[in-house]
């Protein structure tokens, strides 16, 4: 069939990429069982636990919402010890003991405002009398985070193990249950840019001779312990995350992994695991720049996966280019498959691009459109959509994106751009944005765009780019600074890096000293990369999207630009979603966008 891109009959339609999703996060290994979360987009995105046997998989928690908000972004929201399990409660917030045919059990008093305790990344004692988490604690002022023991018996007994610092994460306890160890760092860094190894001694809920065993200018995280009692990190201090053995005395010289790529991402959520010690080295995911991740077994020898979100001793969650994120067991996948399978044709494996500029060079995937019943004219060049990613120390995924490919089965091209500040390229790259946020991620995608260009491989007139929270201001500073774009749609996208300052939730609250400057002594350096001041450059449609229940870009952020846009004559769009925060999880809310989106770049461009 000869039809003009943008234009191909797909059989992927918006509300196929929910139908029966299940997107799977957590994994926990718990004796013979294999435990995972996963959120349910149809189910309004909830999250529930559930639990593979060896023959059967079962939902354990079918009418909870398993999530923790602490630093909104949550992750660890719950952990398995000899078949029980302990877990927070999305809408309270609150600790709780679930064990087989019983009654789940709170552990965790009630809070003076709602949701006001917060508590993740969970482990559990040796004894089974304690979980030992991370807690934040809401009130006047900025919340307070510690590390405390919350007993496991119903008592609503909570011990407050370490405080102090401005973050916790990573609490670790020894194999034998006597040594706890865990990560911690300070205002103005991130969990990527400085923190500190502490440990104690651990016993009955008191830890002892605490003290920090390293932390010098360099990024740490994921303290683990072999069996034999040794434990581990992951350092950037050799410039690329990688495993370090930890001495007495800090951390060995040289890592103990000698990876090609990055060990380790940006810890935006907790409980993430990059690596695993064995008896005979370490399980480990490899980011290597080009390639994707590598799942490279203690022997050497890797897997077939493109991405790796996290793994355990005999499983993980993966993907490759043609199969979206699973649970796998020994090799063997054990969540449920999806419903819809693309044919080959339409699993185009996308093509890394590494584009020169003036700073350097800049990294990109490109996925050409992919339709085997469709052809468009030869003398056509197909739409292009170019994302860009959030964080902004985020990076460009790897695995099979159901969202990606509903847009080149319709004929357009996509490339996910990998920016100055992207994960996977060392620590030098992912500093490469400090003080440039704003101006090199917006550089770097104008550079990819008309590098394409320039390859005549895309339609010059039809560049669309998009991207959701740091993206967006990637997005509206490129509309600002160049008129290569012809369109654009920000997703909860920063618009005012002045009022993000003042008003994001703690764990970002610091984030724009590095990225920006200090604030409020750079305020003008602020104003000038603040696209809503200077929104008279901008004269490309857009599209805007925002959930109203978002803490962390707030809704004034996009109401500000799209009355900007609107006195200033530009044609904008705006869609805002009640009961949505940052990251569209609902159905209803992720087809709607969806479906917004491609009606919003056909009607630009004529399609």
């Amino acid at each position: 069939m000869s039809t003009g891109f943008g234009l191909w009959p797909s059989p992927l339609a918006a509300a196929d990429l929910v139908a029966d999703a299940a997107i799977p996060s957590a994994l926990i290994e718990d004796g013979d069982s294999v435990w995972w979360s996963e959120s349910r987009p149809s189910d309004g995105g909830r999250s529930t636990v559930l639990k593979f046997d060896g023959a059967n998989v079962s939902e354990i928690t079918p009418n909870t919402n398993v999530r923790t908000r602490v630093h909104e972004y949550g992750g660890g929201a719950w952990t398995v010890c000899d078949g029980v399990l302990y877990y927070v409660e999305f809408d309270d917030q609150r600790l709780w003991r679930l064990e087989p045919g019983a009654e789940a059990v709170c552990l965790s008093a009630e809070a003076a405002i709602p949701c006001g305790l917060r508590y993740a990344d969970l482990s559990v004692s040796s004894g089974k009398d304690w979980v030992l988490c991370v807690r934040e604690s809401h009130g006047e002022g900025e919340p307070a985070n510690e590390l405390v023991a919350v007993a496991t018996d119903g008592s609503l007994a909570v011990r407050t193990l370490a405080s102090g610092a401005d973050f916790y994460s990573s609490p670790r306890l020894s194999p034998d249950g006597s040594t706890l160890a865990w990560i911690q760092w300070d205002h103005p860094n991130m969990p990527w840019d400085e923190t500190e190894l502490w440990q104690a001694s651990f016993a009955d809920g008191v830890l002892s001779d605490s003290h920090r065993l390293a932390g010098d200018a360099e990024a740490l995280q994921q303290p683990r312990w072999s069996n034999d009692g040794r434990l581990h990190v992951v350092s950037d201090r050799s410039g690329s995350w990688q495993i370090h053995g930890v001495l007495d005395n800090g951390l060995e010289k040289e890592p103990q992994s000698d990876a090609p790529g990055e060990i380790g991402v940006p810890p935006w959520v907790f409980g993430t695991c990059s690596f695993v010690a064995t008896d005979r080295g370490f399980r480990r995911v490899e980011t290597v720049p080009g390639v994707g991740d590598l799942l490279v077994e203690d022997d050497g020898s890797t897997s077939a996966y493109t991405e790796v979100a996290t793994l355990g001793a005999r499983s993980e969650i993966a993907a490759s280019w043609a199969e979206e994120h699973a649970v796998y067991v020994d090799g063997q996948r054990v969540s449920a498959a999806p419903t819809i399978l693309l044919g080959t044709g339409f699993l185009t494996p996308p093509v890394h691009v590494d584009v020169p500029s003036d700073a350097g060079t800049v990294h990109a995937w490109f996925y050409a459109p992919a339709n085997p019943n469709c052809e468009a004219p030869a003398d056509e060049l197909p739409p292009l959509l170019m994302t860009a990613h959030g964080g902004p120390t985020g990076a460009a995924r790897t695995g099979l994106q159901l969202g990606v490919r509903y847009w080149t089965s319709r004929g357009f091209a996509v490339v996910d751009v990998n920016y100055r500040g992207s994960t996977g390229y060392g620590r030098s790259y992912r500093r490469s944005l400090e003080g440039l946020w704003g101006v090199a991620d917006v550089e770097d995608c104008i550079a990819v765009a008309r590098h394409l260009v320039a390859l005549g491989m895309v339609d010059p007139d039809r560049l669309g780019i998009r991207g959701g929270s740091a993206g967006g201001l990637t997005v509206l500073g490129a509309l600002v600074a160049d008129d290569v774009f012809t369109a654009g749609v920000s997703r909860y996208g920063v618009s005012d890096l002045a009022a993000l300052a003042e008003d994001t939730h703690k764990f970002e609250a610091r984030y724009l000293d590095r990225l920006v400057g200090p604030y409020p002594a750079e305020m003008q350096r602020y104003r000038d990369r603040s696209p809503l001041f200077h929104v008279e450059q901008i004269s490309a449609p857009m599209l805007v999207l925002q959930g109203l229940d978002d803490v962390i870009v707030p809704p004034s952020q996009s109401e500000a630009i799209v009355k900007a846009l609107e006195r200033n004559g530009v044609a904008v769009e705006y869609l805002a979603f009640e009961g949505e925060a940052h990251g569209f999880r609902r159905a209803d809310t992720i087809v709607s966008a969806l479906e917004a989106e491609l009606a919003f770049f056909q009607r630009t461009w004529g399609l």
